[in-house]
């Protein structure tokens, strides 16, 4: 089994958090973002994941790949790096990865996290994860027919087709058929919107027979902006609230702790209360301050701050403000 992750966009809407870091690399409860979904897929996976492979911009830069390989290493996976420099579409993104599509292959996008309690079933021909959603109109969807079968994936579409939104985890039992698929749309010049779709390939694919179902996620938590972003960390404390998320290193002084919070590794607390909901990087100090449902990213100074909702980036100074906030890495606000 190998698992295929895109990540090579610069996450616009991320910003100014993505500027100096991936957008996969934001921390969710203390950890990368790609890492907590790693670690989900070999969650649900029943098998033994070979390899992971990381489709990367090359701005991104040695440190990251670095880090990306140990995540792969820690679910026993071998960890490869592949380069994209054009965004031409997500078929053609995947194929720069192509040597991994052999046998059984999940695709995920790395800008969503997910909360399932299935295993999968590496029997099928392909699945596709789906979360049930209120207003479709927002989402790519999927149809089924009364075996439970997708019939039709169908893009943001005006009018009701389904309410089962495709959150951009895929698992295909024949890895080599995807490839064929994707590259036959390259050497075709086949584009949707300018560009090679996935979808198209999907279509391709179940044209000549693959069954594609649903795999449906209880959880589905989109790191798309700040907002849901601090959102997802908020979730995801309260799903891992019972394992120890304060660590023994950080310095805890004449404060108060309301878990669930993540507190990274000689972090500093002084006369603040922290939390619920709460990730503070490692190396940060945070003194006299008021924090709730906020993300502090690593060596960082908070200081007579009142913060709620709020992402912090790597290196900030902020003093003496009451703020919902965006800030990301490097600034001083005093």
């Amino acid at each position: 089994m190998n698992i295929i992750i895109p990540m090579a966009g610069l996450g616009k809407r991320m910003r100014p958090h993505t500027l100096t870091v991936p957008k996969p690399l934001l921390p969710i409860a203390g950890k990368p973002i790609v890492h907590r979904l790693v670690e989900d897929i070999a969650k649900v996976c029943p098998e033994k994941i070979d390899s992971i492979g990381f489709i990367v911009h090359p701005s991104f830069g040695k440190e990251v790949e670095e880090n990306l390989k140990a995540i792969a290493k820690e679910v026993g996976a071998t960890g490869k790096i592949y380069y994209q420099t054009e965004a031409l579409g997500i078929s053609h993104a995947l194929l720069f990865a192509k040597e991994l599509f052999t046998g059984k292959v999940i695709v995920a996008f790395a800008d969503t996290l997910f909360k399932a309690e299935f295993k999968l079933d590496t029997n099928q021909d392909g699945i596709i994860w789906v979360q049930q959603v209120e207003d479709p109109s927002q989402f790519g969807v999927v149809k089924l027919n009364d075996k439970n079968e997708i019939i039709e994936l169908v893009e943001k579409s005006a009018t009701f087709v389904s309410d089962l939104a495709i959150i951009g985890i895929y698992y295909f039992k024949d890895g080599a058929a995807l490839a064929k698929e994707m590259q036959h749309l390259i050497d075709n010049d086949i584009k949707e919107k300018g560009e090679y779709q996935f979808t198209t390939a999907l279509q391709g694919l179940s044209k000549k027979g693959a069954r594609f179902v649903p795999g449906k996620v209880t959880e589905w938590l989109d790191c798309g902006n700040k907002n849901v972003t601090v959102q997802t960390n908020r979730r995801y404390l309260e799903f891992i609230k019972d394992q120890k998320l304060v660590s023994p290193k950080a310095k805890i002084t004449n404060s108060v702790i309301i878990e669930p919070c993540f507190i990274g590794d000689d972090a500093v607390i002084e006369n603040s209360v922290v939390g619920p909901y709460v990730s503070v990087g490692k190396q940060t100090r945070i003194s006299d301050s008021r924090i709730i449902n906020s993300i502090i990213q690593s060596n960082s100074s908070i200081s007579k701050a009142v913060l709620e909702n709020s992402m912090l980036g790597n290196f900030v100074n902020f003093e003496n403000r009451a703020l919902d906030l965006s800030l990301g890495d490097f600034n001083s606000i005093t």
